[in-house]
């Protein structure tokens, strides 16, 4: 579902009426009557081991940073894959060009995403209203985030119990200590030689830490790509197998 916020003062006077009831009515039928049954929420398998409960917690803001082109984007929409093959809503604030055919290659379910691409100075606002409704909500941080906007996103995803995914350059661009941070701390795209060959998976290196990762960082390295399009452990399989 997309949701297309206004990005200028005249659109929002315009259109955030409209926009405002679009996503509470989404929030309002998205939440599954049993969504507080559990407080965890199941990721693939190979990003498991990056999060202490092996799943993304209720209630819980993770940040997930990395250089431009390193894997970060493909990092933090990977983490909604689980949630959303499991039957529950996803929210995406934030960014413009999702890219809808590589989210489905990564395992995402499309049926159940509510995507706002272009919220501009309102994206605090929608990201705290798919809170209110959906299971996960991945925004994108325009920037340095304000303390006043950090704290009201998180707090508003542990009264909510819903888990909040922080896309940014920097952990400095969130105000306040998220329970995790991931980094993409470099990246390795292999299958091509000099002149030949094609794409066939990208070799991420991450670092786990924050309050979840009990205090201490840890590293891991994943295929993020593998060559079937989803993340995979790394062995010396997937990237070897044709697309």
């Amino acid at each position: 579902m997309f949701v297309q916020a206004p990005s200028g003062a005249g659109g929002r006077a315009r259109d955030g009426a409209r926009e405002r009831p679009d996503l509470a009515a989404l929030a309002a039928r998205a939440r599954p009557v049993s969504s507080a049954a559990s407080r965890l929420l199941p990721l693939p398998a190979p990003l498991a081991p990056l999060f202490s409960d092996r799943a993304l917690r209720r209630g819980s803001t993770t940040m997930v940073t990395g250089a431009p082109g390193a894997g970060a984007t493909t990092l933090a929409l990977t983490l909604l894959v689980g949630a959303s093959r499991s039957g529950s809503w996803c929210g995406l604030v934030g960014l413009a060009d999702p890219g809808v055919v590589a989210m489905a290659e990564l395992g995402l379910d499309l049926l159940r995403l509510a995507l706002v691409p272009a919220p501009g100075g309102a994206w605090a606002e929608a990201a705290a209203t798919l809170l209110d409704g959906v299971d996960v909500v991945l925004v994108r941080a325009p920037g340095r985030v304000g303390l006043t906007a950090g704290r009201l996103l998180s707090a508003r995803a542990k009264e909510r119990k819903s888990a909040l995914v922080v896309l940014g350059a920097r952990a400095a661009d969130w105000p306040e200590a998220p329970d995790l941070t991931v980094t993409v701390t470099g990246s390795t795209w292999v299958g091509i030689g000099t002149g030949h060959g094609h794409l066939r998976g990208r070799r991420a290196e991450l670092s786990v830490t924050g309050r979840r990762s009990a205090g201490r960082e840890t590293r891991h390295t994943v295929w993020l790509p593998a060559a079937a399009g989803a993340a995979a452990p790394l062995d010396a399989g997937h990237a070897g197998r044709s697309a």
